[in-house]
């Protein structure tokens, strides 16, 4: 179990996080959680941070969301790729920037594959996480074989002395398509970052350990701080990025993510050249953040046509990210504004 706080919160109620089969603390007893994937955690799941708030706040009860690791996906089909949007670290990076108490990560395993949808209920949200309430979208599945619906987690949430909301789904002005993680990712796999953003609410962002490269980068006038990124299904190409770094500055930059047809073809991987930046970043973690897309991948035929067009992508990116004014969740200040605020 994990209290911690940060500058974006109120320090007299810190973000707790509770990993595996750990107690919900004293402080969290009697909590109203969201329960879900959370994948993105984008503007329809901030919706559902809202609405737990809300319910919490009225009732004088804590505000926590309750999720699952690994990946229900992961965990039946484990030799399928999986593009996740927001992985275990990411998503206690975006949830404690939403106001909420804290985080529940539970195992799901084997066992809890297993469990009807009424133990669920009474033996999971009730008997051991000790819940007052729940909220869930209007598409949450749970139980062996997801037998539960909305409709019978609320029957069984009555029975068992719950309260439970059901949140409508949820679109961006004008349309008719739900805001969801499927569209999200759809929209990364042909690159366009814009829309991936404008579902989400704020400049996606992945996490990543800085490995050794082939400093390919170094001669040609870019230094990169390279991260391989497992089953990423992002368009391969050229990005306008922001990272932060582990001192938690953010520092602009321009990104490749694909295979460097050019010299090798080799495993897709994400290569970051921070602008007017000099220093080691091996071993370290860090959190890049998607802002604009400037191109696909290409072959070129020499390194001296390479240099030339990534001096243009270098400062394309610049001008990018100067008028970029999409919210992060990575930079300091108050905590992002909900999904409500779609415009």
């Amino acid at each position: 179990m994990s209290p911690t706080s940060s500058a974006d919160e109120n320090p007299a109620r810190p973000f707790t996080v509770c990993r595996e089969d750990e107690p919900l603390p004293a402080s969290l007893h009697g909590a109203v959680a969201a329960i879900g994937n959370f994948d993105g955690v984008h503007r329809g799941h901030r919706i559902l941070a809202e609405a737990v708030r809300e319910t919490a706040g009225a009732a004088g009860r804590p505000s926590i969301v309750l999720t699952f690791e690994p990946h229900p996906r992961a965990y039946f089909a484990p030799q399928l790729p999986l593009f996740r949007l927001t992985g275990p670290g990411a998503k206690e990076i975006v949830f404690r920037r939403l106001g909420l108490d804290g985080l529940v990560v539970r195992r799901f395993d084997a066992e809890l594959a297993g469990t009807g949808a009424r133990d669920f209920v009474r033996r999971l949200l009730k008997e051991d996480l000790g819940l007052s309430g729940v909220v869930i979208g209007h598409d949450f599945h749970f139980g062996r074989g997801r037998e539960g619906t909305p409709a019978l987690l609320a029957d069984l949430c009555r029975e068992a002395g719950l309260a439970c909301r059901i949140i409508p789904p949820v679109s961006l002005p004008a349309e008719a398509e739900p805001v969801s993680s499927s569209a999200i990712r759809a929209a990364l796999a042909r690159g366009d970052v814009a829309r991936a953003n404008a579902l989400l609410g704020y400049r996606w962002f992945v996490q990543g350990v800085v490995g050794h490269g082939d400093k390919r980068g170094r001669t040609l006038g870019y230094p990169t701080a390279n991260i391989a990124l497992p089953d990423c299904g992002l368009a391969h190409g050229i990005y306008a990025v922001r990272v932060r770094l582990p001192d938690g500055r953010p520092r602009p930059g321009v990104a490749s993510y694909g295979r460097r047809p050019t010299f090798d073809d080799g495993a897709p991987l994400l290569e970051v050249n921070l602008f007017d930046f000099a220093g080691d970043l091996y071993g370290r973690a860090l959190d890049v953040e998607f802002a604009a897309f400037i191109r696909g991948e290409e072959r070129f035929a020499s390194a001296e046509a390479l240099i030339a067009r990534m001096d243009i992508d270098a400062a394309e990116a610049r001008a990018l990210l100067e008028a970029d004014r999409t919210p992060s969740m990575l930079e300091g200040g108050s905590p992002v504004p909900g999904g409500r605020e779609l415009g």
